[in-house]
């Protein structure tokens, strides 16, 4: 009773005493988790987070320079800027070589959007044989172990709600082959959810207070408070490849981009970054832009229209640097983000309708408009507390084709086309014959394992067909 006393000295100090209101009437069990999820919430900082982000709605600050993020062109000759490719892959093999790189996905996702009840990176993902997105990464990682000798560590950062089945997945499907003593699986935080109008915690029932993961941006907390850093120190990595799970053609380890963040010039090797060049202004990609000196991303619903769909002399988008969520990060900095205050990440607000319990009466809400605030952190922010960071162009039929919506753009659809497409890519840069309508569309599907290629040039010609045929599915 003194801890409860004391509890419930703490929440009527940040005015949040409500959350107890019921608990006297729930058994036992109830009242040890309400209790237990109380005690991981950090009290202390809730009038601060209701002033900045509750009674106000911050606003984004574009004032100052804005400018278009200089880049590294997927074309190491081109005129926009030239650069050593053959010394940037040098570099990031030679950390692959010596055990310095480590892949980690965010996975916390779940697949409801798709009409999939499970994590998302259990959906089917590739054209013909319908592997998981996880198998698909779990390909790239035994490919790399296979041409450097060595077994690259994997972090898997799930969400409370899937944390289970994503490590019964992966039970179930003997880890794809890896050794599970090189893959740790970690949950994401939650944040409290709140009332839009009085920052009070909204509860979902009357032993459980609201809540939400807190972003990717919160992979940096987590990968602190799991023990991952710690592992990493343990094992001698350096440099996290960071990529979401929804994207079955990411080069899992790239070690051009591995070693343009290592070695480049400009890069102080904290955290940098991949782009895709936008397809139209209004497309649903963040931004790289140069805010006031610092490389930041805008997101696309904060671009001002006319920076958005301004075009330079050559008719090109002017802010073309999309961002594609793939990143490489520094170990060094990512401790620094996790444990120093001056470089934490902020939070952004999202209004939302939340379903919750009526506070005086106990009766259900659901509600019709939103009636609460979500905080969420987003893990480009730390590209404005690097010294120095860079952006590497990609193609997007090389590495962007998420699965994020049943139909239409970025759909399950629409990325198996383009798994078809790299394939097809591959295969014709080695002569093979692919069936094309006379307008270019392909007339086949094809699926190649990352354990075959993880590139064109790791394709080995002497095993492929010279041609295929019309109609025909092939799994190389």
């Amino acid at each position: 009773m003194q801890e409860l006393a004391a509890l419930k000295q703490r929440l009527e100090d940040v005015h949040q005493a409500h959350v107890l209101e019921w608990y006297h009437e729930l058994p036992e069990d109830a009242q040890r988790a309400l209790l237990n999820q109380l005690n991981f919430i950090d009290l202390s900082a809730l009038p601060a987070l209701v002033e900045t982000y509750i009674k106000k709605s911050p606003t984004l600050d574009l004032s100052g320079l804005i400018e278009p993020a200089h880049y590294y062109p997927y074309d190491p000759a081109s005129k926009v800027r030239a650069w050593d490719h053959k010394a940037a892959h040098t570099a990031g093999e030679q950390l692959l070589n010596s055990g310095k790189i480590a892949a980690f996905v965010v996975a916390g996702g779940q697949g409801s959007r798709l009409g999939y009840e499970g994590p998302k990176g259990c959906y089917p993902a590739t054209p013909i044989t319908k592997k998981p997105l996880f198998q698909l990464f779990a390909e790239n990682l035994l490919a790399a172990q296979r041409r450097y000798g060595r077994p690259v560590p994997w972090y898997i950062m799930t969400s409370p709600l899937n944390h289970a089945a994503t490590v019964a997945f992966f039970s179930e499907h003997s880890y794809f082959g890896l050794d599970r003593s090189n893959v740790m699986f970690f949950p994401q935080g939650v944040m409290p959810s709140f009332d839009i109008k009085t920052g009070q915690l909204l509860m979902s029932s009357k032993s459980e207070v609201a809540s939400n993961p807190d972003g990717h941006g919160g992979s940096i907390k987590a990968l602190h408070s799991s023990g991952a850093l710690a592992d990493m120190r343990r094992r001698g990595i350096e440099h996290l490849s960071y990529f979401q799970v929804d994207n079955p053609t990411v080069r899992v380890l790239d070690p051009v981009f591995i070693g343009l963040h290592a070695s480049a010039p400009d890069s102080s090797a904290e955290m940098s970054s991949k782009m895709v060049p936008k397809a139209y202004p209004d497309e649903k990609l963040g931004i790289f832009c140069n805010v006031r000196g610092k490389l930041d991303v805008i997101e696309y619903s904060d671009m001002p229209k006319e920076l958005a769909n301004a075009r330079d002399a050559n008719g090109q988008l002017r802010f073309l640097c999309g961002s594609i969520a793939i990143h490489i990060i520094g170990v060094n900095f990512i401790e620094k983000l996790a444990t120093d205050p001056a470089f934490a990440l902020p939070y952004h607000r999202a209004e939302k309708k939340i379903s919750c319990l009526n506070i005086s009466t106990g009766a259900p809400v659901n509600p019709t408009t939103n009636n609460g605030v979500k905080l969420e952190r987003f893990v480009f922010d730390a590209l404005a507390r690097c010294k120095s960071s860079i952006v590497y162009e990609t193609d997007r039929v090389e590495e962007f084709a998420p699965i994020k919506n049943a139909t239409g753009t970025d759909s399950v659809e629409s990325s198996r086309e383009l798994q078809t497409q790299r394939a097809a890519r591959w295969l014709e840069a080695a002569n093979v014959k692919i069936p094309r309508t006379p307008e270019g569309k392909l007339e086949c599907i094809i699926e190649i394992s990352p354990l075959t290629a993880t590139s064109a040039e790791e394709l080995k010609r002497s095993q492929l067909p010279k041609e295929i045929a019309k109609g025909s599915s092939l799994v190389l």
